[in-house]
């Protein structure tokens, strides 16, 4: 196999340094607050983020590596938001649900369960799943021009320019241009880029497992439905909207095993990326498909940093201010959100099934603690279904 240091360009690298931005800044709150639910200790806590940092590393640079595919892995945020409401479990009891679901998991890949679920999907529905996950971050860049105009106006105007005169850096031009305008304004955190130089290195902190039936239903299960159905479920169609037929069953059943061994250290939950893949995946990350997969591999070795170095690489990046993450996140995704709509609409027959899709997926809508991405392939489903029985009166 060829050398990725041949296939690396500066695009896929920022690409990479992007993914990780925007997966980490956005939910890396919501983890911290599922950690102390469980009473987790501050030794614990950096230790889930050591496990989480290596676990999303490791397997989004191995299956990259062995693919020559964009595979991003991710921690499972819904899992964490269900986590953090979570009550009257231990840690210990927690750590045993999540060796349950990471089982549960791995059964689903190697199974090949989850694959003969997402075989039945059509593309039009896929590509509107996809365009309905991201449109919430290109609305988001846009709103951000409310509280920080100064801010995002430049960035955008970086982007356009980018887009017509040197397409492939259009998004390191913008995140140049970003980081270039919150330093005039004063808008960088450096107090907390001091305390990341002098950061420590995170320890991994052992917590054995405990086994309990309140532990089983009111966590284990629930974490596992929503990670298959709110996180894996968009991994895959964002791979197959973007051209990439990635074999399935593999890949989720190495981040169940993945999640299997890092439980105990606080890797509660980890599953194929959609909303960072894409990053990794659009023209933006290299102009060459068979090339993109560099940006994963190098998303994955930051998140390796980010994961030995612990605090000092969360004081980093939370050095960026949160209009500068947003409008970066939106701008980047903007030529994947096109083409998914695009793919979604072009099939006449299709249009019904895959704008409700693209709708309630968007809507944020969720049910019984399942998220809007799996509703809206629901509602999509459902749509052809109706109509495949229609056209057969």
């Amino acid at each position: 196999m060829r050398n990725w240091l041949q296939d690396l360009s500066v695009s896929s690298a920022v690409a990479g340094f992007v993914a990780v931005l925007v997966g980490f800044t956005s939910s890396v709150a919501i983890v911290f607050q599922a950690a102390q639910a469980l009473g987790a200790t501050p030794a614990q806590t950096t230790s889930w983020m050591w496990g989480l940092g290596l676990g999303m590393g490791l397997t989004s640079l191995g299956l990259s590596l062995w693919y020559r595919q964009p595979v991003l892995t991710a921690w499972s945020t819904p899992g964490a938001a269900l986590l953090a409401g979570t009550a009257g479990v231990t840690m210990p009891e927690a750590i045993g649900a999540f060796l349950i679901c990471a089982l549960l998991i791995t059964l689903a890949g190697a199974t090949r369960a989850f694959e003969r679920v997402m075989d039945r999907i059509p593309l039009a529905v896929a590509s509107a799943l996809l365009a309905g996950v991201l449109a919430k971050f290109g609305l988001d860049a846009v709103l951000s021009t409310k509280s920080a105009p100064l801010l995002v106006l430049p960035m955008a105007l970086a982007y356009l320019a980018g887009r017509r005169w040197w397409p492939r850096y259009a998004v390191p031009t913008v995140l140049v241009v970003g980081v270039i305008a919150a330093a005039l304004q004063g808008r960088l955190q450096m107090s907390a880029v001091v305390s990341a130089s002098s950061g420590a290195w995170a320890m991994p902190v052992w917590t054995t497992p405990t086994f309990s039936v309140s532990a089983l239903i009111g966590v284990a299960l629930p974490l596992f439905l929503v990670t298959m159905a709110s996180q894996n479920l968009p991994g895959v169609a964002a791979q197959r909207a973007s051209g990439y037929q990635t074999p399935v069953s593999p890949t989720i059943t190495v981040t169940g095993v993945a999640s299997l061994v890092l439980a105990p250290f606080g890797g509660y939950a980890l599953n194929l990326a959609a909303i960072t893949a894409a990053i990794c995946m659009g023209r933006e990350a290299h102009e060459d498909p068979a090339k993109r997969y560099t940006a994963s591999v190098m998303a994955g070795l930051f998140y390796i940093a980010l994961g030995l170095a612990g605090g000092a690489v969360v004081g980093l990046l939370a050095a960026f201010p949160r209009e500068l993450v947003a409008a970066v996140a939106g701008l980047a995704l903007l030529g994947t959100i096109a083409g998914g709509l695009a793919t979604a609409l072009k099939v006449e027959a299709h249009r019904d099934a895959a704008i409700l899709t693209f709708l309630v997926t968007l809507s944020g809508l969720s049910l019984a603690g399942i998220g809007s991405a799996f509703w809206g392939v629901v509602a999509g489903s459902l749509a052809l279904l109706v109509q495949h029985y229609r056209s057969r009166t």
